[in-house]
Formats: structure tokens, C-alpha cells, sequence
């Protein structure tokens, strides 16, 4: 599954559940908006440490296609320089 969708997947959960406990909170306004500052760190971390692994995961991802496309590179010249030998020697 694209971690992409994930991402978007747990926050739209995150904003839904957080909706709907303010919806149906049992305390006053002011209380409640005391304890979403209070939450809202260790949201803000865990929101954090998603986007690190998304970006690591890029980062991984980008990392091995640049290897493959070397990798490539160097099959593909060292090919063309094998028939470069062939046609001088005919």
C-alpha cells in the first residue's frame, strides 16, 4: 500500500475522531480545549515521525533507483564499446 495513502489515511482518522470528541465532550469548552492543547504534543509527534518514515522511505526508494540506473549505465556503455571493437576489427 502506498505509505502516501497511509499518511493521509491516519490523519483524516486523527481529525475525524478529534471531531467527534469535541462533538460529544462531556466537560465545558474550556476544559476541553485545555486537554486538546495538552494532546495536541504528542500529536504533533506522532504526526512527525510518520513524515520521517515517509521521507526515509523515499529516500530509500530514490537511493536504489540511482544504483539501478548505474548499474544500467555502465551495462549499456561497456556494451557499446564491445561493438565499437567489433566493428574497428572488421
Amino acid at each position: 500500500m502506498n505509505t502516501g495513502k497511509v499518511l493521509l489515511g491516519v490523519l483524516a482518522g486523527a481529525a475525524t475522531g478529534a471531531l467527534l470528541g469535541i462533538l460529544f465532550a462531556p466537560h465545558k469548552g474550556s476544559v476541553t480545549r485545555k486537554k486538546i492543547i495538552r494532546n495536541s504534543g504528542s500529536f504533533a509527534d506522532g504526526v512527525k515521525g510518520k513524515i520521517n518514515e515517509l521521507l526515509d522511505d523515499i529516500t530509500e526508494k530514490f537511493e536504489k533507483v540511482k544504483e539501478d540506473v548505474s548499474e544500467f549505465a555502465e551495462q549499456k556503455m561497456q556494451k557499446n564499446g564491445e561493438v565499437k571493437k567489433e566493428v574497428k576489427a572488421t
